[in-house]
């Protein structure tokens, strides 16, 4: 089957400083360094490096040029990335000297995509295709609805959280890749044994994989649950860890491989993405 990943594209814009500006303040940066970013272009890498192909969809504008790039060196489809009237998304990141960071996000093109782009995309795509989203493009409940129509296996990343997620029609996803943070958001339940039974009962139809950081993951629907451990490593950089574990779960299930072994290799990738510096940079190749 086919995988396709609906999902954006970003710019990261990052700002080495002193320390953080303030109102009214101007400062100098130490450092500026321009990354590709989005969890859609993240999650789209992850899969094609974990070895299946993968379409993406998205938008990016006139200045979005190294995004489509960057996927096609990777050998991701790109053929359904539209160009946009509108500025490609990107975040402005300051990092201080502590390692923090706080970040400024515009939507973009990611924010200004139309249901007849959602049509014309979807029209290659059949019944027990893949399709993959996260919550970083305006179009996701338009696109589950379209999919769910032809029979598409649904697999949603909720994030990032809001609280306009829980009006989508998550009744028709097929599988939910999520964190307790985002299982919380759902569920209401901070526990995750009771996470896990909140979801099976919201969503009774639905296959699940909870991500607990260091704890390992978990694998759940109505009639089985699968755990495995987090593999331990020297953290460097968490950036894109869960991106990389959701496309390699995606693409080793897509190609036939048990829930077991999915889980084993996409834990294994997601923590050699932790031991080096970048996102998208970091995703490892099987």
């Amino acid at each position: 089957m086919k995988i396709l990943n609906f999902g954006s594209l970003n710019t990261d814009h990052v700002y080495k400083v002193k320390n953080f500006v303030t109102p009214g303040e101007t400062i100098k940066s130490t450092q500026y360094i321009k990354k590709v970013g989005g969890k859609g272009l993240n999650q789209s890498i992850a899969i094609k490096r974990a070895g299946h192909d993968v379409f993406h969809a998205g938008a990016v504008g006139e200045d979005g040029q190294m995004l489509v790039d960057f996927l096609k060196k990777d050998n991701v489809n790109t053929d359904n990335v539209k160009l946009s009237e509108i500025p490609t998304g990107h975040a402005i990141i300051q990092v201080d000297e502590k390692g923090e960071n706080c970040i400024l996000l515009y939507g973009g093109a990611n924010q200004n995509i139309s249901e007849s782009f959602a049509d014309e995309v979807l029209q290659d795509f059949s019944q027990g295709d893949y399709i993959v989203l996260q919550n970083e493009t305006n179009i996701v409940p338009c696109v589950i609805e379209k999919a769910y129509e032809k029979g598409m296996k649904i697999i949603f990343n909720p994030s990032p959280i809001t609280e306009t997620i829980l009006n989508f029609p998550l009744g028709k996803v097929s599988l939910f890749i999520l964190n307790e943070v985002e299982g919380e958001a759902l569920t209401g339940e901070s526990n995750e044994d009771k996470i896990i039974l909140s979801l099976l009962e919201k969503y009774p139809s639905a296959e699940f994989v909870l991500t607990l950081g260091s704890k390992g993951a978990i694998y759940f629907n109505k009639t089985q649950k699968i755990a495995v451990e987090a593999e331990k490593v020297e953290v460097v950089d968490t950036t894109a860890a869960g991106d990389t574990f959701t496309g390699y779960f995606i693409a080793n299930i897509a190609m036939g491989k048990s829930v077991n072994e999915a889980l084993s290799i996409a834990t294994k990738a997601a923590a050699k993405a932790v031991t080096t510096l970048g996102a998208a940079e970091s995703i490892p190749y099987m």
